[in-house]
């Protein structure tokens, strides 16, 4: 009876080691973050939705996502054993106001990947990702609020793609690089009006070290109807979705940090570039010129001010514009913190950005200014994170 009893005792804990080590080899985590807020913004347009604007007017307005997108996904990891890891991703926005996710269909539409990592070889993901020119987020003052780096080009650095191969290398002296591919799925490569979604790729390299960072990126994305690197708005609305230059472009980028203590300086210079363009509108660019720089004092270890300057010059009569903003954050604590952001977007006669990523076009449901005229916007909020 005693010897069957240790025998018990022994599988037990065989069964209780074999248990604890796959747990530690395979693990799961849900994560998400919820962001929401109060806006005041002038000079929004008015009038019936789709036609052009007749008025202008201000605005009060519950917001979710104008300090960083509300979103909720899971990731996890399994090991393969001989330094391999099988890895996946999956991450979709909602909004806070509403609960309402995205549109299309799409329940993880920011990431949805499975791939294979390895330290020393670094990682490889297949499936949806942010598209590479998300890349600006960590040299952007306002890290890609509302009201920072995608605005002045109309949503061009904040895309998804889907059909994706992507590649992240290990640091190696400081330098690592990363590139994505991804595949139109048309009987042309580049697209041919029979897909969602033209080829895109891109690649950037980053150099970092405990004074400064910099980083070159170069993409592409490409219509879809006919996988060329632009393409014809709509006079009144621009489409659904933005197109023509900030749509279907080439992006060259070069960008900094520098850290000083309590400081951090940031700056970049961004070229879009156009072919294939025919029938434009004047006022519709082929190319833009977009450069930023901002400066972020970490007060104390909760509290950071942040101010930035942003300005795009675009071809073809549509003009420049520079939006000044001032801000912060206070962290109440690890996973919770309240935000406030002023901001103020100053057109030249035939611009008409606003200080959202707003569709080129003048009509109502675009939420541009007229051209020439300005807009200034206050949001605060509180964003928590788990």
């Amino acid at each position: 009876m005693e010897e069957m009893m240790k025998k018990a005792l022994l599988a037990s804990a065989a069964l209780l080691t074999f248990s604890a080590v796959a747990h530690a080899q395979s693990s799961v985590t849900l994560y998400g973050r919820l962001d929401a807020g109060l806006e005041y913004m002038n000079g929004v347009p008015t009038g019936p939705a789709g036609a052009p604007a007749t008025g202008s007017s201000h605005r009060f307005k519950a917001e979710s996502g104008d300090w960083g997108t509300s979103l909720w996904g899971m990731k996890g990891v399994e090991d393969l054993g001989g330094g391999y890891r099988a890895v996946f991703q999956l991450e979709g926005s909602f909004n806070t106001m509403t609960g309402q996710g995205p549109g299309g269909g799409g329940l993880f539409n920011r990431w949805a990947t499975v791939g294979m990592a390895n330290n020393q070889f670094g990682t490889l993901l297949l499936g949806r990702e942010l598209f590479i020119a998300n890349g600006v987020w960590d040299f952007d003052p306002f890290g890609q609020s509302n009201w920072s780096s995608a605005s002045l080009v109309r949503g061009r650095n904040w895309p998804q793609s889907s059909n994706n191969i992507s590649y992240q290398s290990p640091k190696v002296a400081g330098f690592d690089f990363y590139g994505q591919y991804s595949l139109s799925n048309a009987t042309n490569w580049n697209g041919n009006g029979t897909t969602p979604q033209g080829r895109e790729a891109g690649a950037y390299v980053t150099y970092t070290s405990p004074l400064f960072q910099i980083r070159g990126m170069y993409d592409e994305i490409r219509n879809p109807a006919n996988g060329t690197l632009g393409g014809v708005y709509n006079p009144i609305d621009g489409g659904s979705g933005g197109n023509g230059a900030y749509g279907y472009s080439r992006e060259y980028t070069a960008m900094f940090n520098v850290f000083l203590g309590q400081f951090k300086v940031q700056g970049a210079y961004q070229a879009i570039r156009t072919s294939g363009m025919t029938g434009q509108l004047p006022g519709q660019p082929t190319t833009l010129d977009h450069e930023w720089g901002g400066v972020t004092w970490q007060a104390t270890p909760a509290a950071a001010l942040i101010a930035a300057v942003y300005h795009v010059n675009g071809n073809n009569g549509a003009g420049n514009a520079t939006i000044y903003t001032v801000g912060g954050s206070y962290n109440l604590s690890k996973r919770t913190l309240l935000d406030l952001q002023v901001a103020t977007v100053q057109n030249s006669k035939t611009a008409n950005y606003g200080l959202n990523a707003n569709n080129y076009g003048s009509a109502a449901s675009t939420d541009n200014p007229f051209p020439g005229h300005s807009q200034t916007g206050v949001y605060a909020g509180i964003q928590h994170s788990f």
